[in-house]
């Protein structure tokens, strides 16, 4: 067991005009299996690679435990080789022996280290990281978001392998898995940091009331400062009053009253004004009791969106589908039977490689034919749809318009400017939509390629968001959102009821706003 003792921490990337950490001080230990929470951009990765001694920061970071991080960077000439030629490079002095002994614990063949890197899936890529990851001595390990990608099945044994670990921050969007796998929580407020025992569910009790009796606590500050100064306000206004009384009077209108009363009106006056400062004291405690209690209230403003109707009760029908490509052998699906009506929401699940990527790319082609832009019979006589064989049936409402959001963000290059009025978006409201999601205004000066994935994603969102649809296709839309912003677009699903057909591997996603699920 040891400390990681965090002192007087400030740090500001070069050219920023705030600072990430400013006096950041906490303590965690080494011993714990630690949750990593905070919206994107908050410094959760920065924070790991000032651990790492990859930054100059001013303050202190003390521990005697050595740090390893997940993923491992893999380059483009090193797909080639194998797990088992790059672990050397990932974790020196690392023996193959005890990865192989990890590996079982993943469910993970060993043949797999032998395997080119390029073959292997998203999933098994993070089954055999985790287990070089694991396979040192006394390490504190830093474990960055981890199921990105990955299938409920895959997401559930790296889950339930990380339950057995101990030593480690896990940096997670996922509430699933920080529920199934953290015994204490580091959470970067809105302007604070905070360490407690326990997992995702027990700190957001803690946190909704605490923020509750905050908001309590704010309004009966503000409630008592209105009190007070309309107080003091007509307390200042009596003390002028009397003291313009106070030189001259008419002798025959104010027959009792002579020159002496001048001082009896001086004191009382000056009783009055004294009474005013005493106001204004209490005022100044109030306001000053105010300050901070709202400073990590979390600001989730509810989002929109604009669902359109179609005369259509039915927007996409599958009976008996099967596909294939041109140049595969095998089906990716078979015998698929399922139809979206307006109003449902209806989840795709299912393993990796099972086909709902390809599914959607079978929909969001014919719906495109079907717009005039080709013949959409011929296109289908021989049962062809882009690059894909089709089988059975496949059919669309007609003058269908769909909103899409795609899991790959590497074609957004440029300015939002730019993003804007290729999509002919409202840039003014574009802009408004991605502050909701707690996108800093820094961030608009700069291009979309020097965007994280987590804001990437949230371009992704906002322009799908502000496309009005009769259908709304997200594929794995969640992937690097952090957790507020999750709980925005749940929100939203819910109060407006757009017609949707979503590929989200979120357990509590998909729990919350399934209205049908369709398993591959």
């Amino acid at each position: 067991m040891a400390q990681i003792n965090v002192s007087n921490l400030t740090f500001g990337y070069e050219g920023s005009f705030e600072n990430v950490f400013e006096n950041v001080s906490f303590s965690v230990d080494t011993d714990w299996k630690l949750g990593f929470i905070g919206r994107n951009g908050k410094g959760k990765t920065t924070f790991l690679n000032l651990l790492l001694g990859k930054y100059d920061y001013q303050g202190s970071i003390t521990s005697s435990a050595a740090f390893d991080y997940f993923p491992y960077v893999v380059s483009g000439k090193e797909l080639d080789l194998s797990a088992s030629e790059l672990m050397e490079k990932w974790k020196p002095q690392v023996e193959e022996w005890r990865v192989m002994c990890e590996l079982p614990l993943l469910s993970v063949d060993a043949e797999l280290l032998y395997r080119p890197f390029k073959t292997l899936s998203f999933g098994e890529r993070t089954k055999v990281m985790l287990a070089v990851l694991f396979s040192g001595e006394n390490d504190f390990l830093l474990i960055d978001e981890p199921t990105n990608h990955l299938d409920m099945e895959a997401r559930d044994k790296v889950k339930e392998y990380l339950a057995g670990k101990k030593g480690f921050i896990l940096v997670s969007h996922d509430r699933d898995l920080l529920d199934g796998v953290c015994d204490h929580v580091l959470v970067l407020n809105r302007s604070t940091i905070e360490v407690q025992a326990g997992n995702f569910s027990s700190w957001w009790e803690n946190k909704e009331k605490k923020d509750s009796f905050a908001r309590a606590e704010n309004e009966k500050h503000l409630r008592e400062i209105s009190k007070l100064k309309a107080t003091a306000d007509r307390s200042s206004r009596w003390a002028e009053k009397s003291e313009s009384t106070k030189i001259g009077f008419d002798p025959i209108k104010e027959n009792d009253r002579s020159i002496s009363t001048r001082s009896y009106i001086g004191a009382k006056t000056k009783k009055m004004q004294s009474r005013v400062k005493n106001f204004e004291k209490r005022i100044d405690r109030e306001i000053e009791e105010k300050e901070g209690l709202l400073q990590d209230l979390e600001k989730e403003i509810d989002l929109k969106v604009m669902p359109m109707e179609h005369y259509k009760d039915r927007l996409i029908e599958c009976r008996e589908l099967s596909l294939k490509y041109l140049d595969g052998t095998e089906n990716v699906i078979d015998d698929l039977t399922f139809e979206v009506k307006q109003g449902e929401r209806v989840f795709l699940s299912g393993a990796n490689g099972c086909g709902k990527s390809s599914l959607i790319k079978a929909i969001l082609k014919k719906n495109e034919d079907g717009d005039g832009k080709t013949d959409i019979d011929r296109s289908l006589a021989n049962n062809v749809i882009s690059n894909m064989q089709i089988t059975g049936t496949l059919s669309l409402a007609p003058n269908l318009t769909i909103s899409y959001i795609n899991q790959d963000t590497s074609h957004l290059r440029g300015t939002l400017s730019d993003h804007a009025k290729v999509n002919n978006l409202d840039y003014s409201l574009f802009l408004a939509i991605l502050r909701q999601l707690d996108l800093d205004r820094v961030q608009f000066e700069k291009n979309m390629e020097d965007f994280s994935e987590g804001q990437k994603k949230k371009v992704l969102i906002a322009t799908s968001l502000l496309t009005p649809a009769h259908l709304y296709i997200w594929d794995e839309p969640l992937n690097y959102i952090d957790v507020f912003s999750r709980m925005q677009i749940e929100r939203l699903i819910e109060r407006y009821k757009p017609t949707m057909l979503i590929v989200e591997h979120d357990v509590r996603f998909r729990e919350k706003l399934a209205s049908k699920e369709v398993v591959l």
